[in-house]
């Protein structure tokens, strides 16, 4: 993917709408492996793909997931810089491995917890990235 696709798909994934209803949609990528239906991760995906297609291009970093998603952006040039957000994204992927373990176990109270381990996660990552964000090296408005 192109530089300027992909700071594209940022500034239209930045806005709270898509970031958080991305966060929010979490859960739902584990219902294949609890039904064991592969066509029903379809859906799912095609969610996860038009989701920052459909939402317009953010105007302001106001919001906290703007500033999140956009220091995201900004840690993906260097990720050596912020180990932390290393080790939070490696918790967050283990956990909702152990969600879609325990979905395909049907077992739903250790998938809950998984889950909400991984949401949490994610969360901590966003605070990680809104702190790592700088509005001085933003291509905010460029896209």
């Amino acid at each position: 993917m192109s530089r300027s696709m992909l700071n594209r798909v940022f500034a239209r994934h930045a806005h709270p709408v898509s970031a958080w209803s991305r966060w929010a949609s979490t859960p739902l990528v584990v219902v294949p492996l609890w039904y064991r239906r592969s066509w029903a991760a379809l859906p799912i995906v095609a969610w996860m793909i038009i989701n920052p297609i459909i939402t317009p291009p953010v105007t302001d970093d106001r919001a906290f997931a703007t500033r999140a998603i956009l220091g995201e952006e900004q840690w993906l040039a260097d990720p050596v810089k912020r180990r932390d957000i290393i080790v939070l994204n490696a918790v967050s992927t283990a956990c909702l491995a152990v969600a879609g373990v325990t979905a395909w176990r049907r077992r739903p109270l250790p998938m809950a917890i998984a889950h909400a381990g991984s949401m949490t996660a994610i969360l901590m990552t966003w605070r990680s990235y809104a702190d790592h964000y700088d509005p001085d090296s933003s291509n905010l408005g460029s896209a």
